[in-house]
């Protein structure tokens, strides 16, 4: 992708119902799409298959060999973007593992540095990694041979070897997928005319017409997703948007993230101020309705209103996050953006209400659209830990004391409202103001 280039998903739907007969056409794709992710994660998702995951081609050479896409009848376009779907996913959960076990190594206090170092090694170097899990000799290639031999000579390799084989078997998960209402189309399997897109299905020289609520056309990659029950699809959409630059953004805002106030910078000017109220509507009413499903389910034959009406309250929370970063970027014109990693949930608790309003919490959406603006934007984001954060003194650095939204410094004097002390630290931390930019003193 150029650099003055940035990729964003657009979404399309239909503007009259599909019929029936045409959105089980649509189904059965799906069904089978499903069908090949499964075969696909049953195949290769254990480490057996490790050695054919990258690049994949040799996984694409199998399937064909297979016969299974004749035995579904379903068309190539399909079956090969639900292969290679499948395959990213493969690959995903093996690096999800991957960074799991790195973290039981480092917490274990029962290996030495020169056993964490080996276990680490062999959890970054691919064919070490197979050939450990596999029962076969290390054979990798000279440079990082020597460096393998050279850990090895220091360690008792069986016992961290069948460590890891264990530590594999207990946290690796295996993949399924139940979702029918999905599915990839390549540019081959679809045509845009006449205000709509027509889709190719599993008969022969077919296609199936869907009419859209507006008139752009794409060359590309697209995803489908599908509501029978409503008669309708979504189809998401990658694009490249240009970048836009702005002379006039020259200013570094440090941002503190809440769950009431959305933002509130280090010079005391907040944006989403409304987000509580939003927030507890939303979940206040997620719980009410949860629980009375749970009591009344066998009452209860479907939740067609449920859905709509959440559907409605999280596009009014969406739609006014976006809202006021768009405000946030308007006028305070950042050149570079400095704000805390955000925290997780914390699970269970004795307050049960704050702690599910807490869950609902919009931060991901937050983020992830953040990012998305000032990318396109040319804002600079710089993300810094968060430990003790909002207990430091942004002026003298010692630890304060918090009481009713105020932060007081013992040892300065210095009093503000903690929020911006908080989004302070934040952008005195990223600009290196910690022993090293990004971390705490």
């Amino acid at each position: 992708m150029p650099p003055d280039k940035i990729c964003k998903t657009v979404h399309q739907y239909n503007k009259e119902p599909i019929p029936d007969e045409e959105m089980q056409k649509l189904l059965d794709i799906a069904e089978d799409y499903r069908k090949v992710k499964n075969y696909v994660y049953v195949r290769f998702g254990g480490i057996g298959s490790l050695s054919k995951l990258y690049p994949g081609y040799t996984v694409q050479n199998e399937m064909t060999a297979s016969g299974y896409r004749e035995t579904l009848g379903l068309p190539a376009v399909y079956f090969y973007l639900a292969v290679f779907d499948a395959l990213g996913d493969i690959k995903s959960q093996w690096t999800r593992t991957k960074s799991k076990i790195v973290k039981l190594v480092n917490k274990n206090e029962g290996f030495t540095e020169d056993e964490k170092h080996y276990l680490r090694f062999l959890l970054k170097v691919n064919n070490a990694f197979e050939a450990v899990l596999n029962q076969k000799p290390v054979e990798l290639t000279a440079r990082i041979q020597k460096q393998y031999h050279e850990l090895a000579k220091q360690v008792d390799t069986d016992r961290l070897n069948r460590y890891l084989c264990r530590q594999i078997r207990k946290n690796h998960v295996k993949l399924h997928t139940d979702a029918a209402d999905v599915f990839a189309i390549t540019e081959r399997a679809y045509r845009y005319a006449d205000h709509g897109i027509y889709i190719s299905i599993k008969e022969k020289r077919k296609r199936v017409f869907i009419p859209l609520t507006d008139h752009n056309q794409y060359k590309c990659q697209l995803r489908m997703k599908l509501y029978p029950e409503e008669n309708r699809v979504e189809i998401k959409v990658p694009v490249n948007v240009t970048v836009h630059r702005h002379e006039d953004y020259q200013s570094e805002v440090g941002l503190a993230v809440g769950l009431y106030t959305m933002m509130t910078t280090d010079e005391g000017h907040r944006y989403g101020e409304e987000l509580g109220r939003y927030q507890l509507e939303y979940s206040e009413w997620i719980r009410v309705q949860t629980n009375s499903y749970r009591r009344n389910r066998e009452d209860n034959p479907g939740r067609k209103k449920y859905h709509a009406k959440k559907r409605r309250l999280e596009e009014q929370l969406h739609s006014y996050i976006n809202q006021e970063l768009n405000r946030f970027l308007r006028d305070e014109k950042p050149k570079v953006v400095y704000i805390v990693k955000l925290p997780k949930p914390q699970a269970g608790g004795y307050n049960k209400k704050i702690n599910y309003t807490v869950g609902q919490w919009q931060r991901g959406y937050i983020r992830k659209r953040l990012m998305q603006k000032c990318k396109e934007q040319s804002v600079e984001i710089v993300e810094v830990l968060g430990k003790d954060i909002s207990n430091e003194c942004s002026e003298c650095g010692a630890i304060g004391t918090k009481a009713e939204g105020m932060f007081s410094c013992p040892v300065c004097g210095y009093e503000m409202e903690e929020k911006v002390n908080t989004a302070r630290n934040v952008k005195k931390r990223g600009q290196g103001g910690g022993a090293l930019r990004g971390l705490p003193r």
